[in-house]
C-alpha cells in the first residue's frame, strides 16, 4: 500500500502549496461552510496537564470529490525563544471512495501557509479598498507568513511590526521588506505599532491584549490568529466593543475556543447568533462592513476544513507534478 502513498516534507508542502494556491484553497474552505457543503466535526484542543503545551485533533471533509483529512498536532510556546515553529502537526489525508490512506505530510507547513492565507481571505473580503497600512504583531512563523499573504491581496503602502523582543522584530522587519519589496519598520510598541494602521494581523500567543480599541483608528480591520483557546487573547473587551462586526472562522467553534469572544459572551457583549461566519460574508449572506467608519474584527482559533482544503491542494499539485514529470520522461525515451 505504501507505494501508492505520498509522503511529503514540509519543504515539499510548501513548495507544492504556493501562496496563490494556497489562498484559493481558503476561500475554498470557507465558501464550503459558507453554503453548507463540507463536513466539520467539533475539533480537540487539550492543555497539558504535563506542561504550558496544547495538544490538538481536526478532522474534516470538504466536498463529496475530496475524502477525510485529519491533522493532530501540538502547541509548545517555549519554542518561540528557541526560533522553531510553536505549532508541529502531521497531515493525513484518505482517499473520497475507499478511504484508503492517500498522503501523509507534514502539518506544520501546512497549518502555517492555510493559517496565513485564510487571514488574507479575510482581509480581502472584510477590509476597505483603501486599506494599505500594515501592522504584524509578533515575529516568529505567523508573522511572517501574514505579512507575505496579506500582501498577495492588498498593494500595502506600509508596513510596521512589534514584538517584545527588539532583536526579534528587527530581524523579523529586515527579511520581510526584502520579500514583500518596501520598508518594514520595526515598533517600539503594540500601541505605536496600531495607532495609525488600517490592517492589523496579531499573529502571538500572548494571554493579555495586545491590540487594544482606544489605539484602532476608524475603519481598522483586526485579524487575531492567536486567540485560539480560552486562556488567550490578543485583542481587549473594547476591540469587541468598538466592532461593527466581529467575523469568526466558525460560530460554534468561536464561542467555544476563542478567548475574547468566550469572554464577550460570558460578559452579554455578544451573543453566538452575532457571530458573523466568514463563509457567509464570502457568499454574501451576511455583511460585515456596511460603512468605511465601520471597525471589523476577525478571530480565528483554526478548522479542520482548513486542512482539508490545504491537503487536498497540495495532493493535486503533487499529482500534477508527477503526471508532468511522467510526460517529459515518455517524451524523451
Amino acid at each position: 500500500m505504501t507505494d501508492d502513498v505520498l509522503f511529503l516534507s514540509g519543504r515539499q508542502v510548501a513548495r507544492l502549496l504556493d501562496a496563490d494556491t494556497a489562498i484559493a484553497s481558503q476561500r475554498a474552505a470557507f465558501t464550503a461552510l459558507g453554503t453548507g457543503g463540507a463536513d466539520l466535526p467539533g475539533k480537540i484542543m487539550h492543555p497539558s496537564r504535563f506542561d504550558d503545551s496544547v495538544v490538538f485533533a481536526y478532522v474534516s471533509r470538504l466536498s463529496a470529490d475530496t475524502g477525510a483529512v485529519a491533522k493532530v498536532g501540538s502547541v509548545n510556546p517555549g519554542n518561540a525563544a528557541a526560533g522553531l515553529p510553536t505549532v508541529h502537526a502531521v497531515v493525513t489525508v484518505l482517499d473520497p471512495v475507499t478511504g484508503r490512506l492517500t498522503a501523509v505530510m507534514d502539518g506544520t507547513a501546512v497549518t502555517t501557509l492555510r493559517t496565513a492565507a485564510a487571514s488574507a481571505v479575510a482581509v480581502d473580503a472584510l477590509a476597505g479598498p483603501d486599506a494599505a497600512d500594515l501592522t504584524i504583531l509578533g515575529s516568529g512563523t505567523q508573522a511572517l507568513a501574514h505579512a507575505r499573504a496579506i500582501a498577495r491581496v492588498r498593494d500595502l503602502r506600509s508596513v510596521r511590526l512589534w514584538s517584545p523582543t527588539p532583536r526579534h522584530r528587527a530581524r523579523a522587519a529586515e527579511t520581510l521588506a526584502a520579500e514583500v519589496g518596501l520598508p518594514v519598520e520595526p515598533a517600539d510598541s503594540a500601541e505605536a505599532a496600531v495607532r495609525g494602521a488600517s490592517l492589523v494581523a496579531a499573529c502571538t500567543l500572548s494571554t493579555t491584549p495586545v491590540v487594544r480599541g482606544p489605539w484602532l483608528d476608524a475603519g481598522c480591520t483586526v485579524v487575531s490568529v492567536g486567540s485560539f483557546e480560552p486562556t488567550r487573547r490578543e485583542v481587549d473587551r473594547e476591540v469587541v466593543r468598538r466592532s461593527a462586526a466581529v467575523v469568526v472562522d466558525d460560530p460554534r467553534t468561536a464561542a467555544e475556543h476563542a478567548g475574547p469572544v468566550v469572554d464577550a459572551v460570558r460578559e452579554g457583549l455578544l451573543t453566538p447568533e452575532d457571530l458573523v461566519p466568514l463563509g457567509e460574508v464570502l457568499t454574501g449572506r451576511r455583511a460585515a462592513r456596511t460603512s468605511p467608519e465601520d471597525v471589523v474584527y476577525y478571530n480565528s482559533v483554526g478548522l479542520g476544513v482548513q486542512d482539508a482544503a490545504a491537503a487536498w491542494a497540495v495532493v493535486e499539485a503533487a499529482k500534477a507534478e508527477a503526471a508532468k514529470a511522467e510526460a517529459a520522461k515518455g517524451e524523451h525515451g
